[in-house]
């Protein structure tokens, strides 16, 4: 069932700040869990997915919903990539994919210098 409203709502998905607020995951927006939901006062979930925000003092989410982030690359990969959710891996796999993105970028472009290295002598 929650993969299913999910699926409806994909844009509506948020994530828990260290202040105990919420970020929607693609705009750059602060949202709160409105006081008269379910989830409000309880322990925070990291994931929610919502279906409406009502602006009353702060933009409050209503109708909330627990989520896990791998979630949204499985039902809208054509909206979220890895990129959006990769924060939530620990920390020394986000270095080990750096450094590996990294070097990889590093050997092309050594690789694209002696093409055109030797492209330019055979043009002589």
């Amino acid at each position: 069932p929650k993969k299913a409203i999910l699926a409806g709502f994909f844009p509506h998905s948020a994530k828990l700040q260290k202040n105990g607020s919420y970020r929607r995951v693609k705009e750059p927006q602060t949202v709160y869990v409105h006081p008269n939901s379910g989830l409000f006062g309880a322990s925070p979930s990291k994931w929610l997915v919502y279906h409406e925000l009502v602006l009353t003092t702060k933009e409050y989410m209503r109708h909330t919903t627990e989520m896990k982030p791998e979630w949204l690359i499985e039902i809208a990969p054509h909206y979220y990539k890895l990129k959006d959710i990769e924060d939530t891996r620990p920390k020394k796999t986000q270095r080990r994919i750096e450094e590996a993105s990294t070097s990889k970028v590093d050997t092309n472009k050594k690789t694209r210098t002696s093409k055109v290295d030797t492209n330019k002598k055979s043009k002589r």
